[in-house]
């Protein structure tokens, strides 16, 4: 780690340790030095990749349509089939893509020739982005009757934030989302005398909810709390007819929803359909085309979803997991106080129905009680789905936090959730397949000259294998281009390994005899915790370059090979230049 890393760790641990200590003043403070972290964070940047879709559900897709670079378009994105949006990625990564683009036209030409701005300028429209996350918290905390700037300082300091929240994920927008419905249904904006401010949360709360919906249909889950609680607030002077009136509070939103809904089809179905109004003669046969060719993208992410079929492809885990695994991986200790306070409330209102007489039982505060339900409603209907990871818990932490902002935690307790929240940012945001985006910015720099060159006499070859897809956009390779290729092998096994490897040694060793004025490279990158499978393959090579550190959960080291003494090895990722027209015996 850089030894500024370590300073501005070290720094940073100054503030929080003895956070038990600390005045309203030095809380504000704290939150500031967090928040710094949070954008430096994003702009020095995070080496590590926590999951593809980080990369392959917005900036991989719009590098290809904005700046005409060579990507891997992922199946959700396919024209046959999509399931994805096309209108927020164009919000989030198309607006820093634009902005490189721009600077292209103006003949900056080194601002776009390195992998750095490809990479950082997407981060930093959803870190920017993160930032209503604090004002949300700061805004709704008093009429929650929590502490502000503790909740804050929560925020602030948790590896949620520090890292998921300066990534471009459609579930950290779904989180910026989801904090700006609990927002516009705080209680002070409830007030039924107030009929102007009304009428404009109605048309907000639909545009949030569109929005929300298309970005991620889930978005639903983490909606329905929310929206039941506005409605009843709204609808609570009415008529006795009770759900009438929270029906009709909620149809309020139809004509919002309606309109931007229409706006998402119109154009999923221009981008996925290619039927642009330019393109077709006549306002009648264009509104045809469109009417026959209708792409209605949450429907299709639904109906991908509801087969179980096509769950498996991506992993099937226990209902239980969001709830005993996930919410302890991203929160710590905060998940452990907001499960505790759930069966305490059960047990409250179960005792109070068992003993009505008994009323000296202490009844949890009303806000206590929604926050509660804000937070394990979503989470537990998102647990009806078998496909559960982590990431999908994100948008949970502004509830969390006002939620465990009101408790007073021993120190011991304190310097927990701490140590916790350090060792989680630097191990998502630091070490886990933490050598893959800088292999990515070497082999650009390495390949790329040759490339732009007036001397096309070099083609190289990339072989990737047991690391997580890599996003070839950083690469910063214009479309059509015939000097590089990536191939992706994924976690195939040893003998297929060895067996392409080999192969393409020795079909780029006889073009380099065959083909005279063009020279043929091959590079193979993969984890160290698989070099003797690489060394089994009988292949010699004349360059190798490690980046540290890596560490791959799907392959993890052994714990025998961090024990023998090589440990840089095991915990590094390797690019090596296979020797092409040499095999070992």
């Amino acid at each position: 780690m850089p030894k500024q890393w370590n300073l501005a760790l070290f720094t940073i641990s100054e503030f929080i340790l003895p956070f038990h200590l600390v005045t309203a003043m030095q809380e504000k403070m704290l939150w500031g030095a967090l928040s710094i972290l949070r954008v430096i964070w994003c702009l020095a940047p995070q080496k590590g990749y926590l999951h593809p879709d980080e990369f392959f559900q917005s900036p991989e897709v719009i590098a290809g349509d904005i700046l005409d670079l060579e990507i891997n378009r992922p199946w959700e994105f396919h024209s046959a089939f999509p399931c994805r949006t096309v209108l927020i990625p164009l919000m989030t990564s198309g607006t820093a893509f634009w902005i490189i683009n721009f600077l292209q036209r103006l003949g900056f030409e080194m601002a776009f020739n390195y992998s750095y701005l490809l990479l950082v300028l997407p981060r930093l429209i959803i870190t920017l982005l993160s930032f209503l996350l604090d004002y949300t918290v700061h805004q709704v905390a008093p009429v929650w009757a929590c502490n502000p700037w503790k909740a804050l300082v929560l925020l602030a300091m948790s590896p949620v934030t520090l890292v998921f929240y300066t990534r471009t994920f459609g579930n950290a927008v779904e989180g910026v989302l989801f904090a700006l419905l609990l927002l516009l249904i705080k209680p002070g904006n409830s007030n039924p005398e107030s009929n102007s401010t009304n009428s404009k949360d109605h048309h907000f709360i639909g545009l949030v909810l569109t929005v929300g919906f298309f970005n991620r249909p889930t978005f639903l889950c983490f909606a329905l709390a929310p929206l039941i609680y506005w409605a009843a607030q709204r609808g609570s002077r009415g008529s006795c007819a009770s759900h009438t009136m929270l029906i009709l509070t909620l149809m309020k939103t139809v004509p919002s929803v309606v309109l931007l809904s229409g706006l998402f089809v119109l154009a999923d179905t221009i981008y996925y359909t290619g039927h642009w109004p330019l393109s077709v003669t006549g306002r009648e046969s264009f509104i045809k085309q469109l009417m026959k060719n209708t792409i209605l993208t949450p429907i299709n992410f639904l109906h991908y979803n509801m087969n179980p079929e096509n769950l498996a492809q991506h992993g099937v885990h226990p209902r239980i997991t969001h709830i005993a695994v996930n919410g302890f991986m991203l929160f710590g200790l905060c998940h452990l106080f907001a499960v505790s306070s759930a069966f305490k409330m059960l047990r409250t209102l179960i005792w109070s129905k068992c003993n009505p007489d008994k009323s000296h039982y202490e009844r949890p505060p009303q806000q206590a009680s929604l926050l509660l339900m804000f937070y394990f409603v979503p989470l537990m209907s998102l647990s009806f789905f078998k496909h559960q990871e982590p990431r999908f818990l994100i948008p949970l932490i502004v509830p969390l936090v006002l939620l465990v902002s009101n408790y007073n935690s021993a120190m011991k307790t304190k310097c927990v959730i701490v140590l916790f929240n350090v060792t989680g940012a630097l191990f998502f945001g630091c070490l886990h397949q933490a050598g893959l985006i800088p292999s990515l910015i070497h082999i650009q720099q390495t390949v790329q000259p040759k490339f732009t060159s007036s001397n096309m006499s070099c083609h190289h070859t990339v072989l990737f294998t047991h690391t997580y897809m890599p996003p070839l956009y950083l690469l910063n390779l214009k479309k059509g281009q015939t000097s590089v290729d990536i191939i992706d092998l994924a976690g195939c096994n040893k003998d297929l390994m060895c067996q392409k490897l080999r192969g393409l040694q020795e079909e780029l060793s006889l073009r380099n005899t065959q083909v005279l004025g063009r020279k043929y490279h091959l590079r193979a990158v993969f984890p160290g915790s698989i070099t003797t499978v690489i060394k089994s393959c009988g292949l010699a090579y004349k360059d190798e370059v490690l980046f540290t550190p890596h560490l791959s959960m799907e392959d993890p080291p052994k714990m025998c090979d961090l024990l023998s003494g090589n440990l840089e090895s095991h915990l590094s990722l390797h690019v090596i230049e296979v020797d092409v027209g040499t095999t070992m015996g």
